[in-house]
């Protein structure tokens, strides 16, 4: 008889009040793979995306929302190495994640950083592989340079201040109020910009023009960014909370000789999210054990309360990570 366990389903389409709590078959582990009996799990904006139903989940992966976890490792599928029963990580998974146990690649697991609880360590997988593979591995950003980071108190936003700055880079940021920008400064901002009063494109003008810059917004931002960017900027968009079209002029494209680049993570191979692990384990990892950089927690909902965990992403008054406490 199958073990079962408790989950978050997404019942149809809809708001935050369609998560409701249900039954379902404990994952199984196979070739490559771990299963975690999940502490806590991460919530992001591609969950709620995925419970309106503009995000479908990839063919192979679980309908269950939820791309990123902290858990104990209960079960290792063949070929798997570096874990054993027992060990605490966090992973970046395919799905499923609102659940009490979560099947995911072992290549997606990294150590729980020295020091850290399980709740901190449930924010970091997705955050840190989308940071890390578009402003590092995409846009290329390098000591010294300048870079503009749209969305500054969210988890994304965050994580790229700390990051940016721990590798030596220039800070700016937007965020829409001041206590968002006041604690995106506290994280190593050298500039916020209260976009409701200022206008980021004369600010960053005003520096010499931007390097890089990571924007979520789209829309009419995507204009207004390659007019921010300096000489050889490279803008890499990774969502479109603004919307994804725009009309604009593609001869700064030329002049400036600009990069226009982006990514969604979900969708990538595990072979390359895999390499994403890699980098951050050897680059990263070591800030977090030594305690340089942590994610921002922002709030903790209750497992049965993931509509209410939804609802307040969705209101954008949070600055930093929100997570469903699924088994403590």
């Amino acid at each position: 008889m199958t073990q079962m366990m408790r989950a978050i389903e997404i019942t149809k389409p809809g708001g935050p009040e369609v998560l409701k709590e249900t039954q379902r078959p404990m994952p199984q582990a196979g070739q490559g793979q771990v299963v975690l009996k999940v502490a806590w799990a991460g919530v992001n904006r591609p969950d709620a995306l995925q419970r309106a139903g503009a995000y479908a989940p990839p063919p192979t992966a679980s309908d269950l929302p939820g791309l990123e976890a902290s858990g104990e490792v209960v079960a290792i599928g063949e070929g798997v190495s570096g874990l054993a029963i027992g060990d605490h990580v966090c992973a970046l998974l395919p799905g499923g994640g609102y659940a009490e146990y979560v099947m995911t690649p072992a290549a997606h697991c990294l150590p729980v950083p020295k020091g850290m609880g399980m709740k901190e360590a449930a924010c970091l997988p997705e955050t840190f592989f989308t940071v890390w593979s578009n402003v590092f591995m995409r846009g290329g950003l390098k000591a010294g340079e300048r870079i503009l980071i749209h969305g500054g108190s969210s988890g994304i936003g965050t994580t790229a201040i700390q990051l940016a700055n721990a590798f030596g880079a220039r800070v700016f940021v937007t965020a829409g109020n001041a206590e968002k920008c006041a604690a995106c400064v506290e994280l190593g901002a050298e500039r916020a910009i209260n976009y409701r009063e200022e206008d980021f494109v004369e600010v960053m003008k005003a520096e010499g023009g931007a390097d890089v810059i990571l924007d979520m917004v789209g829309g009419s931002y995507i204009a207004r960014n390659i007019d921010a960017l300096d000489m050889e900027g490279r803008l890499v968009q990774i969502a479109f909370l603004g919307g994804p079209k725009a009309e604009i002029n593609f001869a700064p494209l030329m002049m400036k000789r600009l990069t226009m680049t982006g990514s969604t993570l979900r969708p990538q191979s595990d072979l390359a999210k895999a390499g994403i692990a890699t980098e951050l384990r050897e680059a990263v990892w070591p800030l977090l054990d030594a305690g340089r950089i942590a994610p921002v927690m922002d709030s903790e909902f209750a497992f049965e309360d993931a509509a209410g965990a939804h609802a307040h992403m969705e209101a954008s008054q949070h600055i930093g990570k929100i997570v469903l406490k699924v088994g403590g």
